[in-house]
């Protein structure tokens, strides 16, 4: 038997065979886990990078609206603000994409998934999930 694998074939009635079986669907859940868990890890990171650099842009257009305000007091009349202003919506408008792309990824492919169909009796999907 491969490693990972379920026992497949003719149920041997006896109390060693039964065993042999219940070991062998053990060992295949844990493996299955242990792959599920490393795609979680996986997505983990994916998810502390993406707000790592959500945060970033959020600092950044707090900043550029501190000094588009100064700049606004300093200057009455000059579209420094204006332009600094802009930099900052553009940093809003990327960390606000920077999350849409990171739901949709978590929505499209959440974490232990396969555990989750595999416990829930559900046929395995045909995209090597």
């Amino acid at each position: 038997m491969a490693a990972g694998t379920y026992e497949t074939g003719p149920a041997d009635p006896s109390l060693p065979g039964l065993l042999r079986r219940v070991k062998s669907l053990a060992k295949a859940y844990a493996a299955l886990v242990v792959v599920d868990a490393r795609h979680a890890v996986h997505q983990v990171i994916e998810v502390l990078c993406v707000a790592i650099v959500a945060a970033v842009l959020v600092v950044t257009a707090w900043l550029a609206f501190v000094v588009a305000v100064a700049g606004w007091l300093l200057q009455d009349g000059i579209p420094w603000p204006g332009v600094l202003a802009c930099a900052g919506l553009i940093n809003i408008i990327a960390a606000a994409l920077a999350g849409t792309w990171l739901w949709r990824q978590l929505k499209r492919n959440p974490p232990l998934a396969a555990t989750l169909r595999q416990v829930e009796g559900e046929p395995p999907r045909g995209d090597g999930q």
